[in-house]
């Protein structure tokens, strides 16, 4: 399955993927590093967890992804390797609900690569998937990942303190979420309308 609007596409991880993933991740380094999620330390006299490799990683999104719990995409860009978004948490019964998180390489960064990949999610998982409510809970300082959901008119919904281990510690995160019904028309169409002179949508 491939979700793709003009240059931005979202398609799933793959394990061939490895080469290009770890080439993007490298360059990016430095700013990915303030945003992104680590394991927090080992109780006394427990083993220290390990960070899982590429292939552990993969195989874990995969296994999430058959039980239904988790979407996990790599984005492109003109065909080439971009970043990587995740809807985790997929919860179903009377919630069904879900969070997005993603992460973009700083080359593409500004061309409406990450909105766009967020918007092509959101309608996935409103209108194929059947979920109801998504969140994105982002650093209260990472103003390029603010600026993709205020562009994208998600809701903000307040503060969760000490919410996830990032960058070596636990970090406060906003929370902005949209549901169904603030987007019946689409989120991608809605996007479109704010940024005019994008192409139109292919699902493939």
């Amino acid at each position: 399955m491939e979700l793709a609007d003009g240059d931005t596409a979202l398609r799933p991880i793959r394990l061939r993927d490895q080469r290009a993933w770890r080439e993007v991740n490298r360059r990016n380094r430095e700013w990915l590093r303030p945003w992104e999620a680590t394991i927090p330390p080992a109780p006394p006299g427990a083993p220290p967890v390990q960070r899982p490799t590429y292939r552990q990683m993969v195989r874990h999104l995969r296994a999430e992804a058959h039980a239904g719990r988790m979407l996990p995409f790599v984005v492109e860009y003109r065909g080439r390797l971009a970043g990587q978004l995740t809807v985790a948490g997929i919860t179903w019964g009377s919630m069904c609900s879900g969070h997005i998180g993603y992460w973009v390489d700083e080359a593409v960064a500004g061309r409406g690569v990450m909105p766009t990949a967020v918007a092509l999610a959101v309608d996935h998982c409103f209108r194929t998937v059947g979920l109801h409510r998504i969140e994105v809970c982002i650093r209260p300082e990472n103003v390029p990942s603010r600026r993709v959901v205020e562009k994208l008119g998600f809701r903000e919904e307040g503060l969760r303190p000490r919410y996830l281990h990032i960058d070596g510690a636990w970090r406060d995160h906003l929370v902005f979420a949209l549901t169904a019904e603030e987007v019946p028309g689409g989120l991608l169409a809605r996007w479109h309308r704010e940024k005019p002179g994008t192409s139109g949508t292919s699902h493939k």
